[in-house]
């Protein structure tokens, strides 16, 4: 599920305080992400920015600027399995109900950072619930 930015005062306060998480301004930020992962189920080792090759991402990049960094906050405990890792880093992160992740993957001269790969192992009991919020260079603008 994605929501628009400060589509209901709800979403508008959460992303507030989300980009004050992030240290850039509100009007930055994509809208918010709710993804599900119900039990075997994960994500293939991918990047958040764009790629900017891709002819698929060459007009939001120009709209809007690269991504530069993502939050994943994690809605609920997870007994085992849907750890977020880091394979280039070597290391992961278990989903606890609260907690969050925040990673960037550009520098202030545009250059992308590869080792933000990640991916979410197979929730192996239970489900995985996560709020993702991405944050772009400039004011976010959808198509």
């Amino acid at each position: 599920m994605f929501f628009r930015p400060a589509e209901t005062p709800l979403i508008a306060r959460l992303d507030r305080r989300i980009a004050e998480i992030m240290n850039l301004p509100v009007s930055h930020g994509e809208g918010l992400q709710i993804l599900h992962y119900p039990e075997g189920a994960g994500s293939a080792p991918h990047y958040d920015f764009l790629v900017p090759s891709n002819p698929a991402n060459q007009a939001s990049i120009a709209r809007s600027g690269q991504r530069v960094s993502t939050l994943v906050t994690y809605l609920n405990d997870v007994p085992a399995g849907g750890e977020t890792v880091f394979p280039a880093a070597g290391w992961a992160v278990s989903p606890q109900r609260g907690n969050a992740v925040y990673f960037e993957y550009a520098n202030s001269h545009g250059e992308l950072d590869h080792a933000s790969l990640h991916a979410s192992s197979a929730v192996t009991r239970s489900e995985k619930w996560v709020a993702t919020k991405w944050m772009r260079e400039r004011v976010f603008v959808s198509a």
